[in-house]
């Protein structure tokens, strides 16, 4: 199975779902440090929706300004330009294979998903 995980090594549940992922033989990792390597608004789009979830709903608010700035009433498009501009107000982890995509908070939902 091909997984990929949008990753902040910084991230403690981030750092936890990758060993999870990195400790199954049947799952090939591409793993993406998302602060370096930024997901376009397309793939951003693409990911919330498979995931099935507004992009606000994918937003990082603790450490962040994205409440203040109106972003958690905000529609997709405008959450997600924020997020192509500011990497850090995307919430970790994302998880994607051919089952679908979560955001892995908590943890264990990657395993709904592999």
């Amino acid at each position: 199975m091909q997984a990929t995980i949008w990753h902040n090594p910084k991230c403690g549940t981030s750092r936890k779902v990758l060993a999870l992922l990195e400790e199954r033989d049947d799952v090939q990792l591409t793993v993406v440090e998302y602060l370096k390597d930024p997901p376009t608004a397309e793939k951003l789009a693409q990911l919330y929706r498979d995931a099935g979830m507004a992009a606000r709903d994918g937003l990082r608010l603790r450490g962040t300004d994205a409440a203040e700035r109106g972003l958690t009433q905000a529609d997709d498009a405008t959450v997600i330009a924020a997020m192509v501009a500011e990497p850090i107000l995307i919430e970790r982890p994302l998880v994607e294979t051919e089952q679908g995509v979560r955001l892995c908070r908590p943890m264990e939902r990657v395993e709904e998903i592999l």
